[in-house]
This record gives C-alpha cells, structure tokens and sequence, in this order.
C-alpha cells in the first residue's frame, strides 16, 4: 500500500482515542466520573457497628457538648451506619438514642428524637444515592438533611419557649457535617483492614 492510500484509509477510518471509555461500564445518572465510590464491600460486624453508635452516645454524654456549636456525633455516627446499613440501623434506632439525649440533657421529651428520626429517614432515603460519592461528596449531601432536621428541633423549641434562640447551632451543623469524612474514614478502617488481609493472602 503506497503513502497515499494509506492516508486516504486513516482519513476514512480514524482511530477512536476515546476507545477505552466504550468498555466502561455505562454511568449512573447523577454520578460523576471523576468521584470514586466510598461504600462498605460487604455487610460490617454487628458487634462493631452498635458498639460504634453506644461509643458515640457515651462521648456525647461529656460536657463539651455545653457549647453551642458542638457538633453532634451521636447523630453523625447513626446516620452512617443508616446509609451504610440500613437493615441494621434505622429510625427505630435513631429515635430511641434521641430520647436517650434528651433525658440527659433534661430537655424537651423528643426534641432530639424527632431531630435524630428526620436525620434517619433522611440518610436511608439517600443511601442509594450516597454510596456512588466519596465520603466529601456524602457530607456534602447529608449537610441539608443536618440543618433541616436540626432547624425542625430548635422550631419546636422556640415554639414551646415563646422565643427564638438564635443562629448559633448552625456552627454544630456545619461541624457535623465536615466531620463526616472523618467519621466515615474511621468507620471504614475495620473494613480496609480485612480487604488488605484477604488480597494480601490470595
């Protein structure tokens, strides 16, 4: 074949640079190709994951929670595991530790169990969603159900007092939500652990 002919031929047959992306798998509407999944491989120990939340509620029982602006692990920690395990850990679970808080914090019955119970619905509404983002992605989506949740509390709370108590916790919301990668690196260490074990002894 002379010089021309095959230049005529790649002109009339040009190579796809792009040939790699057609053996991807297609993309799922509204995730980025750019943003690597965060999610857990395989169901995590029961033992660990309530032992996690009773880990969380015994360190929101410390003072430091005085301060407005705290940012509640409590509520952090359950919405993970209902994104993560939904089956395990749900709005059962988050009211039930929302009365514990409320108790402790001799507060109105139910305040924190309605704020824990809409941060819930929240995370299992979007579990789907969320397990296709990296863990940044997560917090930035869960900020909106934070705020909304804590929001319906402190209505609730003004409506009962006859007062509103002002902006400061949305500095707790914000926290909440940034410490979300976090929270979810920490809580998906076990896991990494037992992958590196596995592919290391294959």
């Amino acid at each position: 074949m002379s010089l021309a002919q095959s230049l005529i031929f790649k002109r009339l047959n040009p190579v796809d640079r792009n040939n790699s992306s057609a053996q991807q798998p297609p993309r799922r509407l509204g995730t980025p190709r750019n943003v690597p999944p965060e999610h857990l491989s395989r169901p995590a120990n029961v033992i660990f994951v309530w032992g996690s939340i009773v880990a969380a509620w015994l360190l929101s029982l410390l003072p430091w929670r005085v301060w407005e602006g705290a940012p509640d692990i409590l509520v952090l920690v359950l919405a993970f595991w209902c994104v993560n395990e939904p089956r395990r850990v749900g709005l059962v679970a988050a009211f039930c530790f929302g009365l514990l808080m409320d108790v402790h914090d001799v507060s109105v019955l139910g305040a924190h169990a309605l704020s824990y119970t809409m941060v819930a619905y929240g995370a299992v509404a979007l579990h789907r969603r969320l397990r296709h983002f990296d863990l940044w992605s997560q917090g930035i989506h869960m900020l909106p159900v934070f705020f909304v949740a804590r929001l319906v509390q402190q209505l609730v709370l003004a409506w009962l007092a006859g007062r509103w108590s002002g902006w400061d916790w949305g500095l707790s919301v914000l926290l909440t939500a940034a410490l979300w990668p976090l929270i979810g690196f920490v809580l998906h260490l076990p896991q990494r652990g037992t992958d590196d074990v596995e592919s290391s002894s294959v």
